[in-house]
């Protein structure tokens, strides 16, 4: 079985996010999303709240036949969500030139702790590649529109948590 894990904060969850998503349905039998705990970010919303958004997005997902999608959260390592899982491969999504430099690190770091897990990387749709949680997140604290960006259930709770 192909095991993928998408990690991320998710903090709140975007169309890019969606779109990795999507696009990783048809490389892996099992697709897990890692909500990572990470409260080094101070998120906005809590791990509860982001799962909740992830699950209520995924499942109005149109997927492969036999791929199925588990939302997972993490407090450890990365790699060692991997192993916790069964992942065989971790799954980034990647915007620009910058994002590759960290996500280089990572993939050195994450093999000299287990070799066996690969990563692959899945660019960003062109049309998706400026979004980012914390752009989104300083847009609606400003009062700015962010329906481009998340899906329109995650833009009515950063609405309500926010006080818009």
């Amino acid at each position: 079985m192909r095991i993928g894990l998408y990690p991320g904060t998710f903090d709140p969850v975007t169309l890019g996010h969606m779109d990795i998503i999507h696009r990783a349905t048809a490389l892996v039998d099992r697709l897990v999303i890692g909500v990572a705990i990470n409260r080094d970010k101070g998120p906005l919303f809590s791990l509860e709240e982001r799962v909740e958004m992830i699950e209520a997005e995924c499942a109005c997902l149109s997927i492969p036949p036999g791929c199925e999608i588990v939302v997972h959260p993490f407090e450890n390592l990365l790699i060692h969500c991997a192993q916790d899982v069964g992942a065989n491969v971790i799954i980034r999504g990647l915007r620009a030139v910058a994002d590759f430099e960290y996500e280089f690190q990572m993939v050195g770091m994450n093999r000299a702790l287990d070799a066996k897990i690969e990563t692959a990387f899945l660019m960003a749709d062109v049309r998706r590649q400026a979004i980012a949680s914390k752009l989104v997140k300083e847009i609606a604290r400003l009062d700015g529109d962010v329906t481009n960006f998340v899906p329109a259930a995650v833009a009515e709770k950063l609405r309500e948590r926010l006080g818009r």
